[in-house]
């Protein structure tokens, strides 16, 4: 029996295709190690959202080469798909964003040849390719990837031209996924994708179609959406979010800059107006609602005033977390051509300080649940606390013992960041 492991980078997308790869390997008698161990097969799931994602994408191939040179070494993913004439003594294996679920055949073909193997599609890809994954060892929160790819093209992002164009799971597929979830015992779904709101375009159905019918899915206790584009809070979806409890009290919202000059530069489909009025009808069906973004900082022409309005924006609006991101050209992408470039100090100082804006307001949207009861799914158990995640994703520690995938209820008694302690 071989042995494999596997290191996943970036999105929630990849680490579902990372899940189905390692149950796929395991079917196929392999025997799954640390990627740090002496392995023969290792498997780089890459990303190459930013320029972080392609250096760390390209360590992790270059460690796995050191380990063990007589290794198969594949890299699949964005990296790859952005870079296909890239070359690496070692790597045996290229797969961009197709044919990732070929993986066993691949391997097989691999070790019978011994002859490299490169896997690109020249044009976007339009077909979806289905994945079906029946338990996340380890974990309470499965996820279930619904759609692929993205047709926005906002103006900083490369991930359109590495992941192709929107394409969707057959709702029927998704249905019978989440049930089989369920009855492997887990009572929370995150539904993820690159676009996940678009869901259904190519299906002549709509996303709130699809999240209709999961609500009804018996067992099903919450139901997550990894991220969703404001313009796609339509009346359907908050129809959902008004009339259903099992869609959690959270909503992921890219704003990505506070400032409408930025916005406009990078091809979002939204101003700053319609934005904070989707976001004040939002907490009008749900007054306590976890509202997450991402801001992208020392965007090509954000001026230090332009920069300010984003922090003023980002208090006003009153996220419960932002996730940060300093701007990363991306060859290929219409910024990467724009002047008036930030100097890296710059975004590094921006980032710093927007970073201090979300822990404040991570603070104030945690007080609010102070000595109010909350229900915790368990995640984890150690030194004498239980660890998990309320539906508003509350982080919740609390003393003793609770079984894992337990939902339990208890009161927040303080807050020590980032805990909410019961």
């Amino acid at each position: 029996m071989r042995s494999f492991g596997i290191y996943t980078l970036g999105c929630k997308v990849n680490t579902y295709e990372s899940e189905f790869i390692i149950n796929e390997l395991k079917k196929h008698h392999y025997v799954m190690k640390d990627f740090d161990d002496v392995c023969d097969v290792y498997i780089i799931n890459t990303c190459t959202v930013t320029n972080n994602s392609d250096s760390k994408s390209k360590k992790m191939i270059h460690q796995a080469i050191k380990r063990n040179p007589h290794a198969c070494v594949v890299a699949m993913g964005c990296f790859v798909a952005a870079n296909p004439d890239y070359q690496e003594l070692g790597v045996d294996i290229l797969i961009g964003n197709k044919d990732k679920s070929k993986i066993v055949s691949l391997l097989d073909e691999y070790f019978e040849k011994k002859q490299t193997i490169h896997i690109f599609n020249k044009d976007r890809l339009k077909d979806f390719e289905d994945m079906y994954i029946e338990e996340f060892p380890g974990r309470t929160r499965a996820f279930v990837k619904i759609q692929d790819g993205c047709d926005n093209f906002c103006t900083y992002c490369i991930i359109p031209y590495v992941r192709g164009g929107c394409r969707n799971k057959d709702e029927d597929k998704v249905v019978s996924e989440i049930e089989g979830l369920i009855k492997h015992g887990y009572q929370e779904i995150v539904l993820t994708g690159i676009h996940t709101g678009s869901y259904g375009i190519d299906l002549h159905i709509s996303f709130a179609h699809l999240l209709n019918r999961l609500i009804q899915i018996e067992g099903l206790k919450r139901l997550r959406i990894s991220s969703i584009e404001v313009t796609e809070l339509n009346e359907d979806v908050l129809s959902i979010l008004r009339e259903s409890s099992i869609l959690v009290d959270h909503l992921h919202i890219p704003l990505q800059a506070g400032s409408n000059p930025i916005l406009k530069a990078m091809n979002r489909k939204y101003d700053l107006d319609y934005y904070q009025k989707k976001i004040s009808e939002i907490r009008s069906i749900r007054p306590h609602i976890s509202i997450s973004t991402d801001v992208i900082v020392g965007f090509p022409g954000e001026t230090e005033k332009l920069f300010q309005e984003t922090i003023d924006t980002c208090q006003k609006i009153g996220f419960s977390k932002i996730h940060v991101f300093p701007y990363s050209d991306r060859k290929g992408t219409v910024a990467s051509k724009m002047k008036e470039k930030v100097d890296n100090s710059i975004k590094k100082d921006r980032a710093r300080r927007l970073i201090d804006v979300s822990k404040e307001l991570e603070m104030n949207y945690m007080k609010k649940f102070l000595h109010k009861e909350v229900e915790v799914l368990i995640e984890e158990e150690k030194d004498g606390y239980s660890y998990g995640h309320t539906g508003n994703f509350l982080y919740v520690k609390i003393k003793g013992h609770y079984p894992h995938n337990k939902m339990v209820c208890v009161e927040i008694q303080d807050i020590q960041y980032p805990y909410c302690v019961a």
